[in-house]
């Protein structure tokens, strides 16, 4: 976007701010178009597309949403429910994190910014056209190089390896990428002349790859995530490529069998595995925050698993450790996140999201190496096993295979007496 209209958006902002603190949308007669709209966000000179559809929300205009978006990516379709709209501007609050979307509405098309609110100066600029619903490019296109398949996958810094896992149909791809710590999620984009373009857009995540496709076959292009952060990467087809076993990756110290903590729950309470609450049941801690996107899944599996098997004796708390050192500014957060997915298991306000910071939080631990981080702990109080990560949806047959290993798990630690 051209600088001259940035204090113009500046000023929409502050306007749209102000009438998000009213418990009802702001009356309005705006009339935004439905239907399919691409966008794009401008990451570090390049430009990064993904989808949406809008819809008009099915429910009672003067206290509830007039309309919903769903994010598009791959086989995602991401809700999301808040609108805040005065005149032709628009405030769009990104599902359970603290992002948005401000924006000046042209009629078929969107201009403006998306914003992350946690962190100072931070905005991309943002364009969307309704009626398109290409990713990178708009016709298909024959080609003669087919990537499906699995990856080795090197980042240019020799600590970040990962497996890529990509389908291909004529030149749409989609798939994603695991590594240690997690999964990049559902990405989606095109081969184009020998050149694989893929992107994601989930309200927290901006993430774009390229590649070139080489004469060898490898690849070996860049990523681009958010505002500042760019690494080159290569790959070369392995079917037998494989991570460290992420059950391995965290562990306990020497000396230590249990887990301890005292953290405040959401209404400041203090609590700590040694209450009543937690004895003698299988109990799952979860390492999460609300800002992550991988944390996102892993919340809505861990969700569904409890209720359909609370009455096992089990029990599940996360461990939230956010963007900012505030507790009522954390606790928002975890408030939202869990009316938004409707979890039904405890929360605390553990700490900020730095992993060292976290470490230091639970200090019988060898490190926090990624948020999620699953700790099992059996029926006497003792820690059974930890899983590093969260393969999720997006990963396809490496979430089915997490999702069979955490049932047998589970079944495993349920039958066992206390």
């Amino acid at each position: 976007m051209n600088l001259r209209t940035k204090p113009l958006i500046f000023a929409l902002a502050i306007v749209l701010v102000a009438c998000s603190t009213s418990a009802e949308k702001p009356p309005t007669d705006t009339t935004l178009k439905t239907g399919t709209w691409r966008a794009t966000l401008e990451v570090q000179g390049q430009i990064l597309p993904f989808t949406f559809n809008l819809k008009e929300a099915v429910t009672k205009p003067e206290i509830e949403p007039q309309y919903e978006l769903y994010l598009q990516n791959a086989g995602e379709r991401l809700r999301v429910d808040e609108f805040y709209l005065e005149g032709d501007s628009i405030r769009i609050p990104m599902h359970i994190f603290d992002t948005e979307i401000v924006a000046k509405d042209e009629g078929d098309r969107w201009v403006g910014h998306w914003v992350k609110n946690y962190e100072e100066d931070y905005r991309l600029s943002f364009e969307a056209t309704q009626g398109e619903d290409y990713r990178f490019v708009p016709t298909a296109i024959e080609i003669s190089t087919d990537i499906s398949g699995k990856w080795a996958v090197q980042f240019a810094d020799d600590s970040l390896s990962a497996v890529g896992i990509f389908e291909q149909q004529g030149n749409q791809v989609v798939g994603s990428f695991l590594t240690s710590t997690g999964d990049y999620r559902f990405l989606e984009g095109n081969v184009v002349n020998d050149e694989l373009m893929l992107s994601t857009f989930d309200g927290e995540h901006a993430f774009l790859f390229k590649a070139k496709i080489e004469g060898d076959g490898t690849l070996s292009g860049d990523f681009w995530s958010g505002s500042h952060y760019h690494i080159t990467w290569t790959a070369e087809r392995d079917e037998n490529a494989k991570l460290a076993d992420a059950n391995s990756l965290t562990y306990l110290k020497e000396g230590y069998d249990r887990l301890a903590f005292t953290f405040p729950n959401l209404a400041g309470d203090s609590v700590s595995l040694d209450d009543s609450k937690y004895q003698d049941k299988v109990v799952l801690v979860q390492i999460f925050g609300t800002w992550c996107p991988n944390c996102m899944d892993e919340t809505k599996f861990l969700t569904q698993w409890y209720q359909d098997n609370q009455d096992r004796g089990i029990e599940i708390v996360g461990l939230a450790y956010e963007q900012k050192d505030d507790f009522e500014y954390a606790r928002n957060r975890v408030q939202k996140m869990v009316d938004k997915l409707d979890v039904p298991y405890d929360f605390l306000i553990a700490g900020v999201s730095d992993k060292e910071k976290a470490a230091e939080t639970l200090p019988m631990l060898n490190r926090v190496m990624s948020f999620p981080t699953l700790i099992y702990i059996d029926r006497n109080g003792k820690v059974a096993n930890i899983h590093t990560g969260f393969s999720g949806p997006g990963t396809g047959v490496y979430y089915e295979e997490f999702v069979q290993e955490f049932n047998e798990r589970m079944d495993a630690l349920l039958a066992e007496p206390s």
